[in-house]
């Protein structure tokens, strides 16, 4: 549980390169995630030269910490491995992410997870920087590498936001 704890968003990156075999578990670590009926609509870019990272870190204002990592990871979901209208694929997909940033804290490094999907301007850009074919959709990046903040646990339990048995949204003035 200690990943799940100590995971939090790094942005910023040492300039020291990520071992081929950390890279490997973060991917494998991405394929081990639940995926509804067992689809598993994930492929990935790993993108590590300076040019393509500064040009992915452009097609978003959210997208800067891309040019400052190490590594980054395109996620891309195949909507032909997936049934109809490609449902569940956003669920499998943020479950991988989730699975990577985890592995991430397990390796000793620091990353985000960028959201590209579904703005369809980012997505877009995407799929024509990397020729994409129709089926596929770019989800998000991945940006990682050796961190300069360390991964440190924040509280974030809100008992405010457990119900037992029924929601009672008046009970917290919620509209």
């Amino acid at each position: 549980m200690n990943s799940i704890f100590y995971r939090r968003s790094i942005r910023s990156f040492l300039d020291k390169d990520v071992e081929c075999e950390k890279i490997e578990r973060v991917l494998r670590a991405g394929m081990q995630a639940p995926s509804a009926h067992n689809f598993k609509p994930w492929e990935f870019i790993v993108v590590e030269s300076e040019e393509k990272k500064n040009i992915i870190s452009k097609m978003s204002p959210y997208a800067v910490p891309v040019s400052k990592s190490k590594v980054s990871i395109v996620v891309l979901g195949n909507t032909k491995l997936v049934e109809k209208d490609n449902m569940w694929l956003q669920q499998d997909l943020s479950a991988a992410i989730q699975n990577m940033l985890l592995q991430i804290v397990e390796e000793g490094l620091g990353g985000v997870w960028l959201g590209f999907y579904p703005e369809v301007e980012r997505v877009e850009k995407m799929k024509r920087y990397f020729n994409l074919p129709e089926h596929i959709i770019p989800f998000g990046v991945v940006a990682f590498g050796y961190s300069n903040e360390e991964n440190k646990f924040i509280d974030r339990y809100d008992e405010t936001k457990v119900y037992c048995e029924n929601y009672n949204w008046e009970e917290n003035g919620s509209n």
